[in-house]
């Protein structure tokens, strides 16, 4: 779990702001129990607990699920988080000027893809399973999810920068996981990033991730498909390019075209690559995070310049 200091991730501070609530933590931590076995090992009523779990489940720290029991159907606690990361804002990151856009994973300019293959709308599924030809799909705009096994994906991006503003640092922050048949968490995959024709480098996905239902995945999505991603975040600055802070390529923001009128950014699983495991893009109302594809481009102003302007 991902986590900063804004208030999208205050549900979760508030749920581990109860000393029941993290005593429930540590008993889920050894085995799921349903909730009449929680109150009675914390020496609550029932009802108080289901408020409890609750607060838990709706943090996305555990999950529950309705299982047959002696007395009737049960409600069963599992913990499904392992660890939490906190990014705290710094003062650099406080004080920069940065242009920001999101694009929608149906908002494609161009594809080449292979089966397994295809897509949805908040609403539905895009055509027929495995057939390339529904990425073409009047519906396809409406896209908030995709998945192929290998191939690209291509985006167009507009670029917002003046003539006066020197770009420092991209940062593109995306929900992404391989493609398997069904789901497999350990199916790995190697991913390329492409801007403006320029590779940025390969991450390897470690899996399809199917153990847990997506947080925000729409009720009639299936359980036994694609569930959610990991958000990554790409960085390109003067230093090379960088996945979550770890490098991937020494290519700079300086090679890679930043003052052209807009930006491509490609998204591949090339069939030449040692892990050919395909990739599955989640965008708002989909997977655990709540968002589209981000680009956030950091900048600082320089004096005007003939030179400088957009070409």
């Amino acid at each position: 779990m991902q986590l900063d200091t804004t208030e999208k991730s205050l549900h979760v501070y508030e749920a581990l702001a109860s000393s029941v609530r993290l005593q429930i933590i540590q008993l889920l931590a050894k085995q799921p129990m349903n909730i009449r076995e929680l109150a009675q090992a914390v020496g609550l009523t029932s009802a108080i607990m289901t408020m409890h779990i609750k607060k838990l489940e709706k943090a996305g720290i555990i999950r529950t699920d309705k299982q047959p029991g002696k007395g009737g159907i049960q409600k069963v606690c599992t913990l499904q988080v392992d660890h939490a990361e906190i990014t705290f804002p710094t003062r650099e990151e406080q004080i920069r000027d940065y242009h920001q856009s999101e694009i929608s994973i149906g908002h494609y300019t161009d594809f080449q893809v292979e089966p397994t293959c295809g897509l949805a709308t908040v609403d539905k599924f895009i055509g027929e399973f495995d057939d390339p030809r529904y990425f073409l799909d009047n519906e396809r705009f409406q896209a908030k999810i995709l998945w192929f096994g290998n191939g690209y994906i291509e985006y167009k991006i507009p670029n917002f920068l003046l003539a006066n503003q020197n770009p420092l640092e991209l940062v593109i922050s995306l929900e992404i996981a391989s493609e398997a048949p069904m789901t497999n968490n350990n199916w790995p995959s190697d991913i390329s990033f492409y801007l403006n024709q320029v590779k940025l480098g390969i991450w390897t996905s470690p899996g399809d991730f199917g153990d847990n239902r997506g947080k925000y995945n729409p009720p009639w999505w299936p359980d036994n498909v694609n569930q959610y991603g990991l958000l990554k975040n790409l960085i390109i600055n003067r230093s090379g390019t960088f996945m979550d802070g770890n490098p991937i390529s020494p290519v700079t923001i300086d090679q890679i075209g930043m003052r052209d009128k807009q930006w491509t950014f490609r998204i591949a699983v090339e069939k030449d690559a040692e892990n050919v495991g395909g990739l599955t893009l989640f965008g708002k109302n989909f997977g655990n995070y709540n968002q589209d594809m981000m680009f956030r481009l950091y900048y600082d102003k320089m004096g005007s310049s003939p030179n400088s302007l957009v070409e």
